[in-house]
């Protein structure tokens, strides 16, 4: 019985660690998109939804996640693919929408 334990609770730690490895780092998140996201999202320049504006954002979250994330892969009107940082991986792009979303729902 206690080997049991033993792996239940090495298995739960192992599971936490990929959580959290998994899981974007916000500070992280935050500082992309300061240095790749605000310069449009920050002033609404060229159309672009600014971060916190409900309205600007509903129809766009309106059609799912799904959407705003191959927008913003790929690019749409004037927004070029990955706001114009092709460093950034798919990952880290969906989790600078996700931070956009969540400022703007």
């Amino acid at each position: 019985m206690k080997k049991l334990l033993a792996l239940a609770a090495m298995l739960a730690a192992i599971t936490c660690a990929t959580s959290a490895a998994a899981a974007p780092d916000a500070a992280k998140v935050e500082k992309t998109y300061s240095t790749t996201c605000l310069a449009c999202h920050g002033s609404g320049i060229m159309g672009a939804p600014k971060v916190g504006d409900k309205a600007g954002w509903k129809p766009r979250i309106a059609k799912g996640k799904p959407a705003l994330y191959l927008s913003a892969i790929n690019g749409v009107k004037m927004m070029p693919p990955r706001g114009g940082n092709p460093g950034l991986k798919d990952d880290e792009v969906k989790a600078l929408v996700d931070y956009m979303v969540a400022k703007s729902n």
